[in-house]
């Protein structure tokens, strides 16, 4: 097995996604990081964190890609996510409900590798802004 640098802006990003209570794309990454690093280096830690199994991308229904903390991947670092995540289209934060699995068959002979399950709608902070 491959071993792992663990840099300053590793420990960070990797800290930064698991306290965040929801997907973060790289330029928010970018930005809370103030400078810490440049744009190819995120890139290149974000992918690392994931091929570790440490996060996953998420992609919102604008096409951006997200990222999250890995809670159900196994120790060989196969993503395993069925949960679905709300796309929120006031605020555009992208969060993942684990509670909520989906339930669905595939055809005989089909082999399932991933699966994405986006819902777009407004998420329950905004709703309730909008009671007010």
């Amino acid at each position: 097995m491959k071993q792992t640098r663990n840099t300053v802006a590793r420990t960070t990003i990797l800290e930064m996604i698991q306290q965040s209570p929801i997907a973060m794309s790289q330029p928010a990454i970018q930005h809370a990081l103030d400078g810490l690093c440049d744009r190819v280096t995120i890139y290149r830690v974000l992918d690392r964190l994931s091929e570790e199994g440490k996060i996953h991308k998420i992609v919102n229904v604008n096409g951006v890609v997200n990222y999250a903390a890995c809670n159900t991947c196994n120790h060989q670092h196969i993503h395993q996510h069925q949960h679905v995540h709300f796309s929120c289209r006031i605020c555009n934060e992208l969060t993942c409900l684990e509670t909520v699995v989906p339930n669905f068959q595939l055809p005989e002979g089909f082999q399932q590798e991933e699966t994405f399950f986006t819902i777009s709608g407004v998420c329950n902070h905004c709703q309730s802004v909008a009671d007010e």
